[in-house]
């Protein structure tokens, strides 16, 4: 890489990025038709298959920056993409929803809510993590990365048993929009193309998750050029190029009236990201929660505001909207941003 050219570098970073929107389409497509056909509810289809496989970046990303011993790069990459990730949710209210109602109150649903609770569990282990010491390590790893992997199980775990929580979790009024009759059909002729989807599926993931790892390799020295510091630069362009499958994915089901899955894919992804940690310490020999910087505690409690803010909008349902956005849309770009700048002061 050192070799190259920035202006090539640069091509190369965005033909990276390209590969990952495309793929992350044919995958939400592939995952529609996959669900359909084994059964799997919608909220279940995206906290395990859309969220493992649009956070490929992520994990290659993880992976090497970890063996290369850039420990603030996989940091920031996980805790900023929790936080970029759950912006993406406004950009499918604008182009996947339309004007009718916003996305949480099309979407609005018990397992959506359980969801972000859990990834709220999640990150507040994260904050809690900084303050375990490196020295209680098994196997390279601290007992926190550990039981934050067992709780993203036992949220899987806790999902698939919804039918079976007690009546009072059931308040939530699930809500779930007729699809039109051209959707329909549409689900009937495709509910035989299981084996080109599966196909389909597996391509688009080895794709995103090589695509990723290109990006960490260019990223990283196109970071080194333009001396924009790793923990800025991970939690913010690298962030957003590895979110692009969550772009594309989460607009594709919305446009097929999959509301539930296009935001379980964000916080059933987000949820899934910290368990990175846990393979990140294997991999680098070092305990990644431990030597958390200030920049990634801030990332995470801006994570846990910004899905926080979804939450309530999801439980309330209001239909008002402006420029096609639902108020909790608005709300969470604007704490975005000023958490963004607050970053590069605090970096």
């Amino acid at each position: 890489m050192h070799s190259i050219a920035t202006p090539l570098l640069i091509l190369l970073f965005l033909f990276c990025s390209a590969i990952i929107w495309f793929a992350g389409t044919k995958i939400s497509f592939a995952i529609d038709i996959i669900s359909k056909h084994f059964g799997i509810g919608e909220a279940m289809g995206g906290i395990i298959f859309l969220a493992i496989v649009t956070n490929l970046p992520e994990i290659a990303i993880t992976c090497v920056a970890a063996y290369n011993g850039h420990m603030e790069i996989a940091a920031s990459n996980i805790l900023g993409g929790i936080a970029i990730q759950t912006v993406v949710l406004s950009v499918i209210d604008v182009f996947g929803v339309g004007k009718s109602a916003p996305l949480t109150y099309r979407a609005s649903s018990v397992e959506l809510i359980i969801e972000g609770l859990i990834l709220i569990f999640i990150l507040t282990l994260v904050l809690m993590g900084k303050f375990i010491s490196p020295n209680i390590m098994a196997f390279h790893i601290t007992p926190i990365e550990i039981l934050i992997f067992a709780v993203w199980l036992f949220g899987i775990f806790i999902l698939s048993k919804k039918d079976t929580l007690p009546s009072f979790l059931h308040a939530v009024k699930d809500v779930q929009e007729e699809k039109p009759k051209q959707a329909v059909d549409s689900d009937q002729e495709t509910s035989g193309s299981v084996k080109p989807s599966i196909i389909w599926f597996s391509i688009c993931a080895v794709l995103t998750l090589l695509a990723g790892w290109m990006l960490e390799v260019s990223g990283e020295e196109l970071a080194g050029r333009f001396n924009m510091s790793g923990v800025i630069f991970g939690a913010t362009i690298l962030a957003a190029s590895t979110s692009l499958p969550e772009i594309s994915t989460g607009i594709a089901s919305a446009k097929l009236k999959d509301y539930r899955m296009a935001m379980s894919d964000i916080f059933g992804g987000n949820a899934f990201l910290p368990c990175l940690f846990l393979l990140g310490s294997i991999i680098s020999g070092k305990a990644l929660i431990s030597n958390l910087q200030p920049t990634d505690m801030f990332l995470t409690g801006l994570g846990i505001l910004l899905t926080s803010i979804y939450m309530i909008g999801l439980i309330f349902r209001r239909k008002t909207q402006f420029a096609r956005m639902g108020v909790d849309s608005i709300a969470v770009i604007l704490v975005y941003i000023l958490g963004i700048v607050g970053l590069v002061y605090l970096g």
